[in-house]
């Protein structure tokens, strides 16, 4: 049993895919081709937003959307520390400090409860993150932003591309989101890119200045940017798989059910929940467990695959000692981490193997 099928994807568009490669390989334009575009208007189509900007990787997106607001050194941005490091690893890496909030025991996401204490008059911008294929409650972290002289939101939607937040889908909930074509993302493609939305038009045209070293036009460049193009042949591989796209966010809904029915009832055992207004596209099937390196081994030897992911949350990682965090002072995120456990999933994964998986844990 595969963590992650890919190939079954494939094989269902491997005829389209290989036309798009054709089509880039006979016109030669690598760098910025038409299919850049091309997928930038599905996007926006997709999303029902003004402005999609392909990008290099998930990584870069939420760098260009900190460097387009003005973030700078001595700034701060909230986000969570149950994610993966990229989220705060660019708030670093522009010079501003990463101020963690507690994530909610329910979604595992941003607990606005404990947003607004941590709102300072150096904070810049906000950061949450759709972790595991849901959405934060934006609608409460909007609120609490306005309240604060409009900051910024930034949506981390690398995992929640596909699902909705009260009827709207993730990535246009914000003044940016941002998301990630890395291949197990929903919108997976064959190696790293991602993109960023936006309803502002001067927010778009800055970031799409900064993902070209802050090229307005050739050979000037009014802001400091980044070599962070997306590469044609990812856009031309992304574009039929968008075409898949939302029957698969339903097929991952039906697997993220049966999960559900058939793990309910095992000890120990604590399915993930949909937090009210949400959908999820289960971009990992992640559920809770006690003695998790006894449970992973177990499962290993019936051949079914887990991963533990984040299970050292971001406030205990080494390199961001300098913020001074111990153990204990984020208490929900070190639950979650040290208990998590992720199951295979993808779109089509079968209900055979789906019963192997819960035979397996009930045993």
């Amino acid at each position: 049993m595969e963590f992650i099928d890919l190939k079954s994807q494939q094989d269902r568009i491997r005829e389209r895919i290989d036309a798009r490669i054709a089509t880039v390989l006979d016109h030669g334009r690598y760098i910025m081709g038409p299919e850049i575009g091309e997928l930038e208007d599905a996007l926006c189509s997709y999303l029902g937003v003004k402005h999609s900007i392909g990008a290099s990787s998930g990584t870069d997106t939420l760098l260009i959307a900190l460097m387009a607001l003005g973030v700078k050194a001595g700034d701060e941005v909230i986000t969570v520390p149950y994610t993966w490091i990229s989220t705060a690893e660019v708030i670093a890496l522009i010079g501003a400090k990463p101020v963690f909030v507690d994530v909610d025991p329910v979604t595992w996401n941003m607990d606005p409860a404990l947003l607004e204490a941590a709102i300072t008059e150096r904070t810049k911008a906000i950061m949450p993150v759709g972790i595991y294929g849901q959405t934060a409650d934006m609608r409460a972290i909007n609120e609490i932003a306005g309240r604060h002289g409009n900051l910024p939101v930034i949506e981390d939607a690398a995992q929640s591309f596909g699902a909705t937040h009260h009827g709207v889908k993730s990535g246009a909930l914000s003044t940016i989101g941002s998301t990630s074509f890395f291949p197990s993302k929903p919108l997976g493609g064959y190696g790293d890119g991602g993109a960023l939305f936006t309803d502002d038009d001067e927010l778009a045209e800055r970031m799409r200045w900064i993902r070209v070293h802050g090229q307005q036009k050739k050979h000037y460049h009014p802001v400091i940017g980044l070599n962070g193009r997306l590469d044609t042949l990812q856009a031309a591989i992304l574009l039929p798989k968008l075409e898949l796209f939302p029957e698969e966010v339903e097929l991952r809904q039906t697997v993220g059910r049966r999960y559900d029915e058939r793990l309910a009832d095992i000890p120990g055992i604590e399915c993930p929940v949909v937090g009210p207004g949400n959908t999820s596209v289960y971009a990992q099937y992640t559920l809770l467990c006690d003695d998790r390196a006894a449970v992973q081994e177990k499962l290993q030897k019936r051949d079914v695959p887990s991963v533990p992911y984040y299970s050292v949350p971001l406030h205990l990682q080494p390199v961001f000692a300098g913020l001074g965090h111990r153990k204990g002072d984020f208490p929900i995120t070190e639950s979650i981490a040290d208990r998590c456990l992720s199951l295979p999933m993808s779109p089509y994964l079968s209900e055979a193997d789906q019963d192997q998986v819960a035979a397996a844990l009930r045993d």
